[in-house]
Parts: structure tokens; sequence; C-alpha cells
């Protein structure tokens, strides 16, 4: 039987997720296991974990080979366990006998500067790293407003808006599902806030856009693509999150909350919803093959799509590990499909032994 691991950071991340898709790996033709990167033995090649037994339905502690087959659920932080792990998944996606349902994306920064010269490049927030202190002052004497967020970052974690007033510099972000507001009375003493924020961690810098809807909530398009059991691309649906009243962001994560798409669009004056619906199948369908030309082959991806005030559609992020939240509160029926899709991919992926497959995987271990 085909060995299939799921491979998180903590063995009680996405629990209910694992399980639901252990449950159903039997019947695939699977033989389903949990395990950390960390606990494997690089010279026997053991992994200490869990795997799933299908006859009792229930996980037992387990010594076990590396799967086959890989599904990686890993989402890095700046914590110790997160570095020891970084280089034994870049060391697994470098193996010949070890087949990953994806190989992730780079960081903010390299995913723009490769979409930058795409047919895409219009959909994109012009984005640059800061450096110093001094090109956030010079972004903010420009543009008044800026969106300033980790290189790395993922869920929201870390985003700042930065407005300039005549004064003041007023600094908003969003922390445990409350917005914290900041006024800085000059520039000294943002520096003295901003500084050590862009020495702990790499950060961008995007102009701020007017993507809240009527009610000042800021609001996104969630659009979840997978390749199906042949191998090709399906969109699995699209949903709304709307974020709080005067707040930066639209996560989950943040408090924000959903709207099925459907509604949502079906409120729109009918040329802008045409014009929306026809922007959104340009995205999705040139997205997918740019991604695995310039970088690295993908299962699934979550894209997140604003919509500005003047109708411009803009990329705000994409994620090769994305959730599912979003899909299973406003498409339901959706959840076997869901469940049973990094099965069914791992398998045709074995099946199919499709040698274009390339790891370009020191770049794509953060998403």
């Amino acid at each position: 039987m085909i060995t299939f691991g799921i491979m998180t950071l903590n063995i009680e991340s996405e629990a209910a997720y694992i399980d639901e898709i252990a449950a159903r790996s039997h019947s695939c033709g699977l033989e389903c296991f949990h395990f950390l990167p960390s606990s494997i033995n690089p010279h026997t090649k053991q992994v200490q974990g869990r795997r799933f037994c299908a006859a009792e339905q229930s996980w037992v502690n387990d010594e076990f080979l590396i799967p086959s087959l890989i599904y990686d659920r890993c989402f890095y932080g700046d914590d110790e366990h997160s570095k020891q792990c970084i280089p034994i998944v870049s060391w697994l996606k470098s193996r010949d006998d070890i087949t990953f349902l994806g190989f992730g994306l780079p960081n903010k920064l390299e995913l723009y500067e490769t979409l930058s010269t795409s047919r895409l490049a219009p959909y994109l927030p012009h984005s640059q790293a800061i450096k110093d202190c001094s090109e956030v002052i010079s972004a903010l004497t420009k543009q008044k407003k800026i969106i300033i967020k980790p290189i790395n970052g993922s869920q929201g974690y870390g985003i700042y808006y930065l407005k300039k007033n005549d004064k003041t510099i007023h600094v908003k972000t969003e922390k445990n599902k409350k917005i914290i507001s900041r006024i800085f009375p000059n520039e000294t003493k943002l520096f003295q806030w901003l500084q050590p924020l862009i020495n702990f961690r790499p950060y961008l810098l995007q102009p701020y856009l007017e993507l809240s809807n009527t009610a000042s909530k800021p609001f996104d398009i969630r659009i979840l693509l997978q390749k199906d059991e042949q191998g090709v691309w399906v969109e699995r649906g699209k949903g709304i999150r709307i974020g709080n009243t005067g707040g930066i962001l639209s996560n989950l994560s943040a408090g924000g909350s959903v709207m099925d798409f459907t509604t949502w669009s079906c409120a729109l004056p009918q040329i802008r919803k045409e014009y929306i619906c026809s922007e959104l199948n340009f995205i999705i369908t040139n997205l997918p093959p740019i991604l695995e030309k310039e970088i690295s082959p993908l299962f699934e991806i979550g894209i997140d799509i604003g919509v500005a005030k003047n109708g411009a559609l803009w990329i705000l992020d994409v994620n090769s590990k994305p959730g599912r939240k979003v899909m299973l509160k406003t498409e339901p029926d959706l959840k076997e499909t869901l469940l049973l899709a990094p099965l069914l991919y791992g398998k045709y992926l074995i099946q199919s032994e499709d040698k274009e497959r390339k790891s370009h995987y020191e770049k794509t271990l953060y998403h």
C-alpha cells in the first residue's frame, strides 16, 4: 500500500482536518501517517510519529520509514523549532524517493518579483523591501497612506497601516481580533518604534488600497484552487471575507466573517458583476501555470483578491498552504471533496510517475 504522510510542526495542528483525511485514506488505497520533520532520524530514515489504523479508525504511535508521499502542512514562525525543521524539510524535498504533493511558494517579495514580469503584473500592488526607516517616510510623504507587512508573514500577522497627517503619523494594526491605534508626534518617534520591527524580521512596503465596502469594512475574495485526481487545476470555490469596521484585515483569524460569492456578486450592478467575474477568470486561468513554470509544482493555492472602490482588482496574497474555513462556511457541500482531494491527487502522482515535477525547494519553504 502507498504510504501517505501528513507533515506538521505541531501534532495538534489542524487536528480535525488531518483526522478526517486519515479516516478516508484506506478507501483510497493509501496508508496514512502523521509526523513532525524533527521526528525523523536522518541516519536510519525512521520516523517517530503516528499511523492511522483503518480497522480501529484511530491513530497509534509508531516508528516507520519516511512515507513515499508527503502532504506538507508546516507553518513556520520565528521559534527555534521552526528553524530546526526548515533544513530538514529542504533535505526531504531534495530526495528523489519522496514525492511532495506541492513544493510551496517563496516569500511575498520573491513572489511579487516573479509575477511582476508576467501578464498578471497589472493586478499586483507595487511592493518593495524596507531596508531602512527613511524609505517608509519617503513613501508616506508621497502617498500619505501605506501598508507594511512581513515578507514571510501569513494570516495577516504583523501587518500595519500607516497614515501621514499634517504633523503626526497614525499607525494601526489588528491583534487578537482588536484594532490597535497609535499616534506618533514626529518621525523620530516613529523611527524608534519602526527600527526594532524591521530589524527583527524583513518587511515590505505597499501602497494602501481602498478595499473596504460601503460599511467601511475591509473585504476580499478568497478563491481556492486545487488539482483533481487527473492532475488538472480546478476551482473549488469562492467566498467573501469581511473584516471589522475600520479595520485593515479581512482574515478570519482577525475576527472576520464570510459571505458566499453568489450572494455578494448578485447584489452588484450587472455590468460590474460581469467585469469582476471576467477579471477573476483571467487571474484564475493564468496564475497556476505561471507559478508552476517559474517557481515549482503545486497541489493547491488560495488566492486573495481585493476589489478597490474604483473597480480595480488586486492580487493581495497567494498561499500554497491555504485554509478551508471560507469554503466550508460558504459551501458546506464541498467538505467531502476537500478531504479527499489530497489523497486522490497523491495517488495520481504515484500512478502517473510524473517525471516533469522538479523541486525548487530552496525557495519554497515558508508558504
